[in-house]
């Protein structure tokens, strides 16, 4: 039997080896520097070629989401483009909770990962080919603990102010292929929902709001363990400056319609999540959300309304959440989207489950229903 090798000393890499007997291993996921947060494995696997391997990452009932793992398969890639879905099973009851990875390779090196991941490289060829397209301004908002830049593109000449931002938990790259299909979207001038959204809107897109979490392999939390999405109240340049820059940019341009884009380790579904319970709630804003939620579940059988977060109780929303300051502070008609780690469990695709593919289309979908909601609401 051939002994395998596993490796994870690149961008977005994360595993522990405990030990590996010929093609089995037993394996775990370290924390996020500075945190307890431990979701995230990107791993590469070398060797045996045609054999099975039993991959076993351990003690994940101590895990940030241990409802993440019933009913979910690990993604694999043979050559980093095409990302199926690998058989995987959950013990509970195994080492503190296990997952089992089972796949066979045709190739000597395989990829494996939580989702589909998205590079550093990548964001770096997607922020340079959008920002080379006619009419997008690129704006260096600032600059990350480690020193990355930290990029926002701006386009459209209308009155109405967009943002659109992702991937504020660096392991959640679901957003960042979000973001992908909706600049490609964007930024092509023959498509009529660029069009009309360019003429509509001012866009403000941050692709990536936490670099350094993504490149150092965290779930959840920025270089210096801090989850950017309980920052925005508060932040501060020393533990959260990527929000601070954002923030500083909002209160320059103001902010009408606002999306952040997420995804959530349980729920096996696509889904947003609102404002309720902010002190400033007003039904007729809250409306505003609703109406944006109907559009999007009529245009795409990938989104629902049955599945998703517990509404806030009046006056009890938590203000470090994005969505929640963003409609208290601006007026805003804020919203979280959240898109799954698992397949859909009412429109399932077996090979690949959700995926970057997936993600990309829905954004064009969620692009196609703004447009939708800021023209009927002219009308």
């Amino acid at each position: 039997m051939t002994m395998i090798a596993i490796d994870a000393a690149f961008d977005s890499g994360n595993i522990e080896v405990l030990s590996i007997d010929g093609a089995v291993a037993r394996l775990a996921i370290p924390k996020d520097h500075m945190a307890e947060f431990a979701q995230w494995f990107h791993f590469r696997v070398t060797g045996a070629a045609g054999e099975e391997l039993t991959l076993k990452i351990t003690g994940l009932n101590d895990s940030a989401y241990p409802g993440g793992w019933p009913d979910y398969n690990a993604c694999v890639s043979e050559d980093r483009e095409f990302w199926a879905r690998a058989s995987s099973t959950f013990d509970a009851d195994e080492e503190n909770g296990t997952l089992t990875i089972r796949y066979t390779p045709a190739s000597q090196v395989s990829w494996f990962a939580y989702f589909a991941p998205y590079s550093t490289e990548r964001h770096y060829d997607l922020v340079s080919e959008a920002a080379a397209s006619e009419g997008v301004d690129l704006v260096r908002l600032g600059q990350t603990l480690d020193g990355q830049p930290l990029d926002m593109l701006e386009m459209g000449e209308g009155e109405q102010k967009v943002w659109l931002y992702a991937r504020q938990h660096p392991g959640e790259t679901q957003a960042e292929w979000w973001m992908e299909g909706a600049l490609e979207c964007l930024t092509d001038p023959a498509d009529p929902v660029a069009r009309g959204l360019r003429k509509h809107c001012r866009l403000h897109i941050v692709p990536n709001c936490n670099p350094d979490g993504s490149r150092r392999g965290h779930l959840r939390t920025n270089a210096v363990g801090t989850n950017l999405n309980r920052e925005w109240s508060d932040p501060s340049a020393d533990k959260s400056p990527e929000v601070l820059a954002i923030r500083n940019r909002m209160d320059e341009t103001g902010v009408d319609f606002a999306m952040d884009v997420h995804g959530d380790e349980a729920i096996p579904a696509v889904f947003l999540a609102g404002f309720e319970g902010i002190p400033s709630w007003t039904d007729a804003l809250g409306d505003q959300f609703y109406r944006y939620q109907r559009i999007l579940d009529r245009r795409t059988p990938d989104f629902q309304t049955e599945l998703g977060y517990p509404k806030s109780a009046a006056g009890k929303a938590n203000l470090g959440i994005s969505t929640n300051l963003v409609a208290e502070r601006y007026g805003a008609c804020a919203m979280t989207l959240e898109m799954p780690y698992k397949d859909l469990s009412d429109f399932p695709e077996p090979e690949q489950g959700w995926s970057p593919e997936r993600c990309k289309l829905l954004a064009r979908d969620c692009l196609a229903a703004l447009l939708e909601w800021i023209e009927t609401e002219q009308n």
